[in-house]
């Protein structure tokens, strides 16, 4: 059955089903709705994962066989299967059709596709996705969009704008709308709930500052050492506010993770950077690094971060802020160690 992105969270709430198909071009949305499935399968017994990506080293005989394993601790499954072309071609649109018709019941099947040209929509696989999966489409938000997206988010949080902070906003991120998800994460980060005004949300955008917030996360990945705390002091010495810059590592360590995740599961570098949307420099630096960190490393990272959080909202009363800001210095110099 197709069910709307915005549908996907009344539907999980009623129970989770056997097969599960996501299939857009718009990343962050794509992200949350895969993320929904899987906190909602975990919630309801399924704790083992296994991850496989249609690439060219591909066999198709390894997803059935996935499904049809018994776990070695009797665990429900959650299959994953990513599709980076959305075009399986005649063996696997083959094999896709066969594999729904015979699915385990223990287990639960998770598709994740590009979005669909017109003549791969009418394709008998997709005909069959559609018809024993709940199908989410998740369209692209253009422009048009993006100021009743903004709104609609801010709410979530508790926060209001007018309309000339909402087109100041659109203007702004140039309907990337990742963008524009992390300057709604900043304003929540920055101030309280309630409503903001236009002097607020043009310095949260506009503070300089923000550059060098982005740009440690460089530092950090490049073992520039002697910059990297430069910029920590610097950034400390400016004000800026703790968990912003938390924020930000966080995402950077996320993002490695997702990375390294992805490769040790067979995918192609530049699909892996193509899926997360690394470009340039910032491509480069994280592959770069990614050479040297493996999963447990990234892993105890988040860890890390988690117990800085802690600090920085004061919930570790034997510590301060200042030894929060040392430890997220020595977080990111961790890296430097790999």
């Amino acid at each position: 059955m197709l069910v709307k992105y915005e549908a996907l969270e009344a539907q999980l709430k009623k129970g989770i089903l056997p097969l599960y198909v996501v299939s857009g071009d718009e990343y962050l949305l794509v992200q949350e709705a895969t993320d929904m499935i899987r906190v909602a399968a975990r919630n309801q017994g399924v704790t083992e994962r296994q991850v496989f990506t249609v690439d060219r080293s591909f066999k198709w005989e390894d997803l059935r066989l996935a499904d049809n394993a018994i776990s070695l601790f009797g665990d429900r499954k959650l299959i994953e299967l990513r599709m980076p072309t959305g075009k399986p071609g005649r063996d696997g649109s083959k094999a896709i059709v066969q594999y729904i018709s015979d699915l385990s019941p223990d287990n639960v099947t998770l598709i994740i596709l590009p979005q669909l040209d017109w003549t791969t929509r009418k394709s008998a696989w997709v005909q069959a996705l559609q018809k024993q999966s709940v199908f989410v489409e998740v369209n692209t938000v253009d422009v048009s969009q993006l100021g009743g997206w903004i709104a609609t988010r801010l709410r979530r949080q508790n926060q209001q704008v007018d309309q000339a902070c909402i087109r100041f906003l659109v203007g702004r991120v140039e309907g990337n709308l990742l963008a524009a998800w992390q300057e709604i994460q900043k304003l929540a980060l920055l101030y309280p709930e309630g409503k903001l005004t236009e002097e607020q949300v043009r310095n949260a955008v506009l503070d300089v500052s923000r550059y060098d917030v982005f740009k440690v996360r460089e530092a950090m990945l490049s073992k520039d050492t002697a910059r990297f705390v430069r910029m920590m002091d610097g950034l400390k010495g400016e004000g800026t506010p703790l968990p912003l810059l938390l924020w930000v590592f966080v995402e950077e360590i996320r993002t490695l993770l997702k990375c390294r995740e992805a490769l040790d599961a067979g995918m192609r570098p530049a699909d892996v950077a193509r899926n997360q949307r690394l470009r340039g420099e910032h491509e480069r630096l994280v592959m770069e690094a990614l050479r040297h960190l493996d999963r447990r490393k990234l892993v105890e990272a988040l860890q890390q971060a988690s117990d800085i959080d802690r600090l920085v909202k004061g919930l570790d009363t034997k510590r301060g802020t200042s030894d929060a800001w040392d430890a997220l210095t020595r977080l990111g110099l961790s890296f430097s160690d790999s």
